[in-house]
């Protein structure tokens, strides 16, 4: 980041070194390391994406919906997409909790999600580039 007055000297030019990105179809300004935080728009597709395939799991357990096209009928969706969202309930627990927290990599887009993906935790880490768990034997 730079800071210099203007050559009238009424104004102070603040420049920023930033990228830009393509996430989840829509353009992202990626700031320099430092600014992550503060300069990084949260995105909340995956996020809700993950607590809708949730509550659609519930749903089929508790006897609720009785099918994936019960559950397509009362959200007049495609039965194919509810397919496509109930799969993130697959995910492993870290890569969840990574998504809910908006730290998942740039990578993981609902795109790459609706695509077939391996069902093993560690697999899914080593695909997306995730890296393990903490030890959690403590």
């Amino acid at each position: 980041m730079k800071a210099e007055m203007s050559r009238d000297g009424k104004t102070i030019v603040v420049t920023i070194p930033m990228l830009m990105k393509r996430r989840g179809g829509r353009k992202l300004i990626i700031a320099p390391p430092g600014m992550e935080e503060t300069a990084r728009p949260r995105d909340e597709t995956l996020a809700k994406l993950v607590a809708k395939a949730h509550r659609w799991l519930r749903q089929l357990e508790s006897g609720q919906c009785a099918s994936m096209r019960a559950i397509a009928e009362q959200e007049k969706i495609d039965e194919s997409y509810v397919a496509k969202v109930l799969r993130l309930t697959m995910l492993a627990p870290d890569i969840i909790e990574a998504i809910l927290n908006d730290r998942h990599p740039d990578v993981l887009t609902w795109r790459e999600l609706a695509k077939p993906f391996p069902m093993e935790w560690e697999r899914q880490r080593e695909v997306w580039g995730i890296g393990t768990p903490p030890d959690q034997s403590h």
